[in-house]
C-alpha cells in the first residue's frame, strides 16, 4: 500500500464487525474498577494486528467508555476528519501502529473521543524519557479513558527496557490495570510481516493471577500504510523527528 488512494480503499473495504467478546466477570469488575478508580485502563497490544480495531471497539462497549487514547504522534491530531486521514507522512512509517481497520473503526464510531499521545523525541533522550512524556500526556486526560499503546509501554512495573509509560501512571494513579491482549497464532505487520505461533487457550477476557489478559487465539494480519524511508524523503521532504514504538 503506497498511495492515498489505496489506503482510501483499504479503509473502505475493513468490515467493521462485532466482536464477540466474552468476558470472566472477575476480570470484567476488575477493568470497571481501573476505570472508575484511576479514569483509565491501559490495553497492551502487539502493533499490525487486524483485529486490534475490533478489540478496542468491542472494549468500549463493553465497559461503556467513549474515549480513546492511542500511542500515535499528537501532530496527526490536526490528519484526522471524522476517523478518516488527511495525507502526511507520520501516517507511512509502516510500524502497525496506524492500520486500514483503525480508520474504519474510528470513521463508523465517530463521534468517538479521540487523544494521541505520543511525540517528537529529544535527540539524547533514552526509552523511557519517551515512556514518561506518553505517561503525563495520558495523565492530563480528563475522561474515562482507554488507553491502548504497545505492550511493552503498558506494564505496570519497571521491565528491562527502562521505565514504561504504564509504571509511571501507576505511580500517580495506584488504581489502574492494565489489560494485556495475549495473541495465539496469526501473522502481523510491524516494519514487515511477522507471525506468532503460540496457544493462548480460549478467547476472552480473564484474569490469570492478578494480570487482565485478553486471549486472541487466533488473528490476521493488517493492512498497514507504508512506504520505504528513501521514498518517504522523496514524497515528503523533511521528516523530523519521530518516535518509533
Amino acid at each position: 500500500m503506497e498511495t492515498m488512494d489505496d489506503l482510501v480503499r483499504a479503509i473502505a473495504e475493513f468490515e467493521v464487525e462485532d466482536l464477540d467478546l466474552q468476558a470472566e466477570p472477575a476480570a470484567l469488575a476488575a477493568a470497571r474498577r481501573s476505570l472508575a478508580e484511576s479514569g483509565l485502563l491501559l490495553v497492551g497490544e502487539i502493533h499490525g494486528v487486524r483485529e486490534n480495531p475490533l478489540v478496542i471497539r468491542a472494549l468500549t462497549r463493553l465497559l461503556e467508555v467513549d474515549a480513546i487514547a492511542l500511542e500515535w504522534s499528537e501532530e496527526l491530531a490536526g490528519f484526522l476528519r471524522r476517523g478518516l486521514p488527511v495525507d502526511h507522512p507520520l501516517w507511512w512509517f509502516g510500524d502497525g501502529r496506524v492500520t486500514a481497520g483503525h480508520f474504519a473503526v474510528l470513521h463508523a464510531d465517530d463521534p468517538l473521543t479521540v487523544t494521541l499521545f505520543d511525540g517528537a523525541v529529544r535527540a539524547g533522550d533514552d526509552w523511557s524519557a519517551r515512556d514518561w512524556a506518553m505517561a503525563h500526556r495520558v495523565l492530563g486526560l480528563a475522561a474515562r479513558t482507554l488507553v491502548v499503546a504497545g505492550n511493552a509501554h503498558t506494564s505496570l512495573d519497571p521491565t528491562d527496557d527502562g521505565v514504561p509509560m504504564g509504571a509511571v501512571i501507576a505511580e500517580a494513579r495506584p488504581g489502574v490495570r492494565a489489560v494485556r491482549i495475549q495473541y495465539g497464532t496469526g501473522r502481523f505487520y510491524n516494519g514487515g510481516p511477522r507471525e506468532v505461533n503460540d496457544d493462548v487457550g480460549p478467547a476472552g477476557l480473564r484474569l490469570e493471577g492478578e494480570e487482565l489478559v485478553l486471549a486472541l487465539p487466533e488473528f490476521h494480519e493488517a493492512t498497514v500504510p507504508h512506504l520505504p524511508l528513501e521514498r518517504l524523503q522523496q514524497t515528503y521532504g523533511r521528516l523530523g523527528r519521530v518516535a518509533f514504538g
